[in-house]
């Protein structure tokens, strides 16, 4: 389906015209950022679902040369995790 990095294209296109997007983080909600403006959208992943239509581009094939407003693996974050003291 889609992964990490992977840019993608949903059925319709965003406000600035383009129908390029790069997944940034995955989850119960799977945040995506728009390869033409550089905007980023958060959408639930039931909704993300019904949106999505194709995987454009695999992370691992990207030119980031060419996408000014990608991200590449280096640069997103995992998610940060709380760690207790244990007493």
């Amino acid at each position: 389906m889609f992964k990490l990095g992977d840019i993608i294209t949903m059925k319709k296109p965003h406000a600035c015209g383009a129908n390029r997007w790069e997944v940034i983080r995955l989850g119960a909600d799977i945040k995506v950022k728009c390869l033409g403006c550089g905007h980023i959208v958060m959408i639930p992943r039931a909704e993300f679902n019904k949106k999505f239509k194709k995987v454009l581009t695999q992370a691992d094939q990207v030119k980031t040369e060419n996408e000014e407003h990608y991200l590449s693996k280096s640069q997103l974050m995992p998610p940060n995790f709380i760690k207790r003291n244990e007493e």
